[in-house]
């Protein structure tokens, strides 16, 4: 039996992967995922109501220390506000803005946008 030798380094590949921890699995996928870019959108809500949306967003990166790289308890990044929340992007919502979003206390949902 003859096994090509892309089915091996599949297997190789998916055996190693498998070997690795959580964190580590955890940190391939971001970082393959910081390569593709995505069309991410961030809704962040108050008492259960809407109050922030960001999109186009390619990615949210952990804060990390600067000298111990200890990664903190915020993510991070770039996107357009969409400040009357109609889920466009409109004339006036054009410039890219930086944001943060607490672990501790900011209720939020991360997603690709499906449009």
């Amino acid at each position: 039996m003859r096994i090509s030798t892309g089915t091996l380094f599949l297997s190789v590949s998916l055996l190693a992967l498998s070997a690795c921890t959580q964190e580590t699995q955890n940190k391939l996928g971001r970082a393959m995922q910081n390569w593709t870019g995505t069309n991410g959108v961030l809704e962040i809500y108050s008492g259960g109501t809407l109050v922030r949306r960001f999109m186009r967003i390619d990615k949210m990166t952990t804060g990390t220390g600067t000298e111990s790289g200890v990664p903190r308890a915020y993510r991070f990044g770039y996107g357009h506000l969409d400040a009357n929340l109609d889920g466009e992007i409109g004339s006036d919502e054009q410039k890219k803005v930086y944001f943060e979003v607490s672990d501790y206390s900011t209720q939020y949902v991360f997603y690709e946008n499906p449009n």
